[in-house]
């Protein structure tokens, strides 16, 4: 455990006037806020944390920690109320170096990785293999901390004071190796600032998060924030060479002075792809490394999962195993949860997979990955979520027309939009797609369709076990609703 107080110079602050009370804790959430704590006043898109000081103050706040506008807002009644007032120009990096000194003691091996597809299948096989190497290993992120330690998160990169208390309960659990997902809103917002990182990948980038990003470069300098500020110059950067903005990513690291490990299939990469062969349980894969060929069985479906477990590999690598006792390990790689996983299989032998794939580029690799492992037709229901990035909806819709011979358009999580009107967004691009908008039924209906031979991606939602509709979250399983239809259909049940 952190000690019982700290003082603000002892968390790296320096307070106006010079005034350096012992701190009990720090929250971000004013009624969280207990006496002694430090309070940070965050900028929000609707509204600036200061206007919850006079909370944090009553609560009994010994200081709070804000950028200049926070401290124009309420500086007064700090003033009054006694307290301590440190004003940071960057103030969401300030207060995660923070969280970090007040935290303490954490895993010492510790590795991120950023992109718009991939990060949780790259930080869940980097824990396994660590896992089958002997390591107390976790990772961090959308499906929240998993492994030798657990623990449901909020977020996929969850704000500093958080991340940094898990971190530090997972280390005095004996973990020793962790993997994390760096998002973007994360990176924008300094949350994983103040950890020290041995490596850093980057999958890919593609259209996503155009709701909170101003624009698509500045989605895409989020991400590069992994590399220019968090990762340090002495840590090592893992790339994918095949991706289009590896080149701006690849500047980035060279003005860091950072190392570099290449992966993808271009000849020049230093762990490579050379050939795939698929079959309906996984693919044989042929790589090499620093030009020696070597064969590995996965056990998994899709070829960009190819691309996942070399990038966790050369994550794994960089942060300082063996080559070769990480290659030897491979064949035993589990899939991700709720990412290209089997839910069911017909009587018949048609398979049902749930997939992740909520973005026009997932959906488009998912489609295109599974084509290989089908005999017949391949299937999919999907849908878009509302509240959300709207220019994705069409694009969404090509990449199932394209990608699937049977196409049902359905609600993914709707939130406060009509989802009728979602929906006809989609079908602008695929026209000949089957509406239904009851998720359930679709499913149901689509696997009524399968044949021996077929097979049915249910993409978007992957993981989740609820849907938002309006502001009420409904249970909902995509895994489980797949598996009742199944089971319905093939005389499974009384």
């Amino acid at each position: 455990m952190p000690e019982t107080t700290k003082t603000l110079a002892e968390l790296g602050l320096t307070a106006q006037g010079g005034a350096d009370p012992r701190i009990g804790g720090i929250a971000v959430d004013s009624r969280a806020v207990n006496p002694g704590y430090l309070f940070a006043a965050l900028p929000g898109s609707a509204a600036h944390g200061a206007a919850h000081v006079a909370g944090a103050l009553a609560h009994g706040a010994a200081a709070v920690l804000t950028d200049r506008e926070g401290a124009r807002i309420a500086g007064d009644e700090i003033a009054a109320a006694g307290a301590a007032l440190v004003v940071a120009e960057d103030v969401r990096q300030t207060l995660a170096f923070a969280a970090a000194l007040w935290s303490g003691r954490m895993p010492g091996t510790i590795v991120a990785v950023t992109g718009t597809n991939g990060k949780t299948s790259v930080a869940t096989f980097a824990r396994q293999i660590w896992a089958a190497l002997g390591h107390d290993a976790v990772n961090v992120g959308t499906t929240g901390i998993e492994g030798a330690y657990t623990q449901p998160l909020q977020h996929t990169t969850p704000e500093p004071v958080t991340l940094h208390a898990a971190l530090a309960a997972a280390a005095r659990a004996g973990v020793t190796h962790v993997a994390m997902e760096a998002s973007s809103h994360g990176l924008d917002q300094r949350r994983l600032d103040g950890v020290p990182l041995e490596a850093a990948g980057f999958t890919n980038f593609s259209q996503d998060h155009l709701d909170y990003h101003e624009s698509f470069e500045a989605y895409y300098a989020a991400k590069a924030g992994l590399f220019d500020r968090v990762l340090p110059e002495d840590g090592c950067a893992v790339l994918n060479i095949d991706d289009p903005r590896v080149a701006d990513m690849r500047a980035v690291v060279a003005e860091r002075g950072q190392d570099l490990v290449t992966v993808g299939r271009a000849p020049e990469a230093a762990l490579r792809i050379e050939g795939q062969r698929f079959d309906m349980t996984g693919q044989d894969l042929r790589f090499s490394w620093a030009g020696k060929p070597r064969m590995a069985r996965l056990n998994l479906i899709g070829g960009f999962q190819a691309d996942n477990v070399l990038m966790a590999a050369a994550l794994v690598i960089a942060a300082g195993e063996e080559p070769a006792h990480v290659f030897d390990v491979l064949p035993e790689l589990q899939g991700v949860r709720g990412r290209m996983q089997l839910a069911a299989t017909r009587d018949n032998g048609a398979a049902v997979f749930v997939d992740y794939a909520h973005t026009p580029a997932a959906l488009e690799t998912a489609l295109a990955a599974m084509r290989p492992h089908v005999m017949g037709r391949l299937a999919v229901v999907y849908g878009a979520g509302g509240d959300r990035d709207r220019g994705k909806r069409p694009l969404m819709g090509a990449a199932a027309r394209d990608g699937a011979d049977v196409r049902i358009v359905t609600d993914d999580n709707p939130r406060s939009e009509d989802p009728a009107a979602i929906r006809s967004e989609i079908l602008n691009s695929d026209p000949d797609a089957i509406e239904v908008g009851d998720r359930a039924e679709a499913i149901l209906r689509a696997v009524d369709m399968l044949e021996p031979g077929d097979a049915l991606l249910i993409a978007g939602k992957g993981h989740e076990t609820g849907q938002i509709v309006g502001g009420t979250v409904y249970p909902f399983d995509d895994v489980e609703q797949a598996s009742v239809a199944v089971a319905a259909l093939d005389g499974r049940v009384a």
